[in-house]
């Protein structure tokens, strides 16, 4: 090739081994998401990337694909599809030199009331992703869930044993942690069985076929235009995962629900800080091929009662509203949940692979990262919800 056809660099940007980055044609499914959505913006405005953002909705990047402002384009397109179903979707792998993998169904209150819908969307409607990227050389970073760790092996310890204290028996550790699941009758690890299964073939591809493959593993990824607000931005019966879900209770000042007793354990990321992780990722394809990366922030680490109690404290400095006499409210996970409910004790990530070979660690305390995500919730919902809320009494 001469050098008049090369692709230049892009935006002068270099990789963690100093050679120059050249720019990419990226194909995002599920670009018009919460993770989807940051990491557009993010490319848009520090790379020369290109972007093939595929989806069903654009409403989280509207502003920069209809129209795409004048800087933006040939930058940026969006291509309202449906993976399951669409001839097209093909066409866009090929075009592409990257492949981001982000649909999914990923709300806890749907492995139970939607098992079949979860099975299907997290590992049937990846299939063909992954058989395109194969067959046609493409790689692919595929995001997965944290949640395929399923229950420490501490859990399974009387409550009082030391060993529940030790590392080993919680941390969770990319290529060497097992997977532990419930009982098929628990449908709740419908989810998490589903990804396991959908990266075991990414990962057989690549011994078999080379498929040039990064697997996401996130750890509670929380900010701005996460999920959705019930009545909203989202059906009124519709149960998000939990910062929304608090969120939600903060906005029309009712107490935070609590399912059984809020004592599970898990660790935060700020949006943001995970993007970086992913811009390291496509930016390092010698670094991060073959891998699987936890993406999370180990100090971030609460329990859930200890995050609703945080977020009321917070809400209230945010809103100026002072928080309910009684914030909180304990329910049962057969309640909140349905039957079949079921979860994991704590989710720990290890962050010793992506450091060693990206060189990647979290920056955003917890409280920080709360205050920005509960301002933008309260100056984006909550006339909203005053509204919504007036307007359903008006109708009762």
């Amino acid at each position: 090739m001469s050098s008049s056809s090369a692709p230049s660099p892009a935006s002068g940007r270099v990789d963690l081994d100093g050679a120059p980055v050249a720019p990419l044609t990226i194909c995002m499914i599920g670009a018009g998401g919460f993770i989807g959505s940051h990491l557009c913006e993010k490319l848009m405005a520090e790379t020369s990337h290109t972007v093939l953002a595929v989806d069903v909705y654009c409403d989280k990047i509207r502003h920069l694909v209809d129209p795409a402002p004048p800087h933006l384009v040939g930058r940026i397109s969006f291509h309202r599809l449906n993976i399951k179903n669409d001839s097209r979707l093909e066409g866009l792998i090929k075009m592409a030199d990257l492949t981001i993998n982000l649909a999914a169904i990923c709300t806890p209150a749907d492995y139970n009331t939607r098992p079949l819908d979860t099975i299907y969307s997290n590992f049937i409607d990846a299939l063909p992703v992954v058989k395109y990227c194969s067959e046609n050389s493409k790689r692919l970073i595929h995001f997965s869930t944290c949640e395929v760790y399923g229950k420490t092996i501490g859990s399974f310890l009387p409550k009082d044993h030391p060993l529940r204290k030790e590392p080993e028996f919680f941390v969770l550790t990319e290529d060497e942690s097992p997977c532990i699941f419930g009982p098929i009758v628990k449908q709740r690890w419908s989810y998490a069985c589903a990804k396991q299964l959908i990266e075991r073939l990414i990962f057989a591809e690549g011994a078999e076929n080379d498929l040039e493959f990064t697997i996401v593993r996130p750890f509670n990824w929380i900010g701005p235009r996460m999920d959705f607000i019930p009545g909203v931005d989202g059906p009124s019966e519709g149960v998000p995962r939990v910062l929304a879900c608090f969120s939600n209770n903060l906005l029309r000042r009712e107490p935070l629900k609590l399912v059984d007793g809020g004592e599970v354990q898990r660790t935060f990321l700020y949006i943001k800080d995970a993007i970086e992780a992913v811009v390291l990722m496509i930016e390092n394809p010698a670094r991060a091929n073959g891998h699987i990366f936890n993406v999370g922030n180990p100090n971030n680490e609460v329990t859930v009662r200890e995050l609703a109690e945080m977020m009321t404290e917070v809400y209230a400095n945010v809103s100026g509203e002072p928080p309910l006499e009684e914030p909180v409210i304990d329910v049962s996970a057969q309640q909140f949940y349905g039957e079949g409910y079921d979860d994991s004790d704590k989710r720990i990530p290890s962050m010793t692979l992506i450091n060693k070979q990206l060189g990647w660690n979290p920056k955003t305390p917890l409280k920080d990262l709360l205050e920005m995500t509960l301002t933008y919730q309260h100056k984006t919902y909550k006339e909203a919800v005053k509204t919504q809320m007036s307007q359903a009494s008006a109708s009762s």
